[in-house]
């Protein structure tokens, strides 16, 4: 299947968590401006874009578009990784954070429409607004934000010029997903009424966490139904269907270049899912680096000060290499 066969059939599909971080880390804040603009209006809702500008007047800007995390079912584009942007931010970058629509009320599908969406914006509008170079855009966001980073590697035209994924994943119908999760079923179980008292209201986009959406997300992991909720289609009977939905499965020798870090006790998402996306990467001949954090949880918790340090220093290392 080719990257339009794949974009072709995200189309027809379409037709029919804020980003958890290394406590540790001290929060940078840099001088400049933060603008908020809709890039997006529907009856339901419009969805929005916070832009982000140092200080540093050189224009064109190169820009890091960060999507965030929560399982798709939950999260908003603030607050952004002020400890990994902060120096991007430092040497004239523009960062784009971005809201889009979340699970379930709205399938995968449309969410990946959203995020095209922002890209085109981002394009289109961002060298008028704050003096975007459409030329030099790359994409970043962990968990979910990370996985729909990957997405962007072949479902956006034109491609970024660089990809950081951290603890994302590319492939949404394995076992960790599509079957009951021991560490989720460890916990006290959701019940299918509790899990759908906690969604439903609405059209959300960017949904900021403290609310009971996690709930929801608790009940699929129990009962192995993300797949089936979020993109909504049934694994098992339709397995085929998903791949347009996973990146594993769309790396070819033009995909960009790829950042990964992942850590090797993440209970959420498996490191091996990152294992597996680099070696597609690997195989494909696509330039990456890929960086395993010893004794590190999801969102990083857990892990050593000096190895956490090291995936913000090589990030900003490989996005200016590629984007500046």
């Amino acid at each position: 299947m080719n990257r339009r066969e794949v974009l072709k059939l995200i189309g027809a599909a379409s037709a029919a968590c804020s980003l958890p971080l290394a406590a540790a880390a001290e929060e940078a804040k840099p001088e400049g401006t933060m603008e908020t603009y809709v890039y997006k209006t529907l009856p339901q809702c419009r969805i929005k874009l916070d832009v982000y500008r140092g200080l540093a007047t050189d224009t064109p800007r190169p820009v890091v578009i960060t999507i965030h995390g929560g399982a798709l079912i939950t999260g908003a584009r603030y607050p952004i990784q002020m400890d990994l942007f902060a120096p991007l931010l430092d040497q004239g970058f523009a960062v784009v954070s971005i809201d889009y629509r979340l699970a379930p009320e709205t399938k995968l599908p449309e969410i990946i429409k959203d995020i095209q969406e922002a890209y085109g914006w981002v394009r289109e509008n961002g060298p008028d607004a704050f003096g975007a170079d459409p030329a030099r855009i790359g994409v970043q966001g962990g968990s979910a934000g990370g996985y729909l980073t990957l997405l962007t590697g072949y479902c956006v035209d034109p491609r970024p010029k660089a990809l950081v994924s951290y603890y994302g994943y590319g492939d949404i119908i394995g076992p960790w997903y599509s079957k009951p999760d021991p560490f989720y079923s460890s916990q006290p179980a959701v019940s299918k009424e509790a899990a759908l008292t906690a969604v439903g209201e609405g059209t959300p986009c960017g949904y900021p966490q403290g609310n009971r959406r996690h709930e929801f997300y608790l009940y699929c992991r129990q009962n192995g139904l993300w797949p089936r909720e979020v993109v909504g289609y049934d694994p098992v009977a339709m397995p085929q269907s998903f791949k347009p939905f996973c990146p594993v499965q769309n790396v070819t020798a033009d995909y960009p270049p790829t950042f990964l870090a992942h850590g090797d006790e993440d209970t959420d998402v498996p490191h091996e899912l990152s294992v597996q996306m680099n070696e597609a990467l690997r195989n494909a001949g696509v330039e990456r680096e890929f960086i395993t954090l010893q004794g590190a949880g999801h969102g990083f918790s857990h892990a050593d000060k000096k190895d956490y340090q090291n995936v913000l220093d090589r990030t900003v290392a490989f996005l200016v290499k590629h984007l500046k």
